[in-house]
């Protein structure tokens, strides 16, 4: 037999508190009929003592959830697993779409992830490099914790490399799953040259499937510069000779990266969302997970009921004669 509800454990304290407290009551009791002259003599004292304290004991076992195992069943979880590429590089502070480009990508992950169920995710942050910033994991709860640290000043360097996001992604795969592998990538698509596309040549596996999703507006925006802080907008980006520099969406890339999935136009009212999980819905799953969950024949009636007949039993004993 074991206990489901171990955190009431204290209580067994419970009925040794009640025996004390009983103790102390009947002794000053006898105290005052002293000294009033008086006396009674109670039947069945010890008895209803007892009783009463067993009857606790009971219902404090009750309430700890007595079971017994009966056996156990397998449940296979099934899933994707998913990696979300987003670029943390010093464009993605541009206000082109609000509140400005890193938080419309991070409200955009946190919309998928309330929507998925029992896929595993991770995150891969880049501008100049990329490094895993969590591994693929079906904790939800701490993938948001994560994401709320995530800005552009994580990753050092300018430039931006979508590639070294996507070779790293690969890599970080597990080899034996034999479901599709999905790589999200939220960036505005600046890069220069086409190093990207040179890797996603060399990877050349049909199970990988790249979803991007452009944040950003073609017209574009400048580059704010916050103080060391990131509170407070203090210039604007320049270039050598002073000019300050305009970044813009580039959804060419993006679309030539995912030529396996599809390409998303980020909007402010979110309406990329819907096709992208529908998209990923009809995508090849796996098992993920296979768990035991014991399958418990619970007793805690048969204590309740035991407790409360003894304190009625204790209740309906006769109580005292006077003398």
């Amino acid at each position: 037999m074991e206990f489901k509800n171990t955190v009431f454990t204290l209580y067994v304290l419970v009925p040794v508190l009640g025996l004390i407290i009983y103790m102390l009551s009947y002794r000053k009791k006898a105290r005052i009929m002293t000294m009033l002259r008086m006396s009674t003599n109670t039947r069945f004292k010890f008895t209803r003592i007892v009783l009463s304290v067993l009857a606790l004991v009971f219902m404090v076992f009750s309430l700890m959830g007595p079971q017994i195992l009966k056996g156990n069943t397998e449940v296979s979880k099934t899933g994707l697993d998913i990696y979300f590429l987003i670029d943390t590089s010093t464009s993605m502070l541009v206000q082109d779409i609000e509140p400005d480009r890193i938080s419309r990508a991070k409200k955009i992950i946190e919309s998928l992830i309330s929507n998925l169920k029992g896929d595993r995710i991770g995150f891969i942050p880049f501008s100049s490099s990329a490094y895993v910033q969590m591994p693929l994991t079906d904790d939800y709860q701490m993938a948001g914790m994560y994401l709320d640290v995530m800005d552009t000043q994580m990753i050092g360097g300018g430039g931006t490399d979508i590639g070294a996001a996507i070779n790293l992604a690969n890599r970080s795969f597990e080899r034996t799953s034999s479901s599709d592998r999905v790589v999200i990538i939220l960036s505005d698509g600046e890069e220069h040259g086409s190093a990207s596309l040179d890797v996603l040549k060399k990877i050349n596996d049909d199970r990988l499937k790249i979803y991007a999703v452009g944040l950003g507006s073609e017209k574009g925006g400048l580059i704010p510069v916050y103080d060391s802080t990131g509170e407070r907008r203090v210039d604007y980006k320049k270039d050598d000779t002073g000019k300050a520099i305009t970044s813009s969406l580039q959804p060419e890339t993006l679309e030539k990266l995912a030529a396996s999935g599809h390409y998303y136009q980020s909007s402010v009212s979110g309406d990329e969302i819907n096709p992208l999980l529908r998209d990923i819905s009809a995508l090849k799953r796996d098992d993920t997970a296979t768990t035991k969950i014991g399958r418990y024949k619970q007793l805690y009636q048969y204590f309740l009921g035991a407790g409360i007949l003894l304190f009625l039993a204790a209740y309906l004993l006769p109580d005292r004669r006077r003398v």
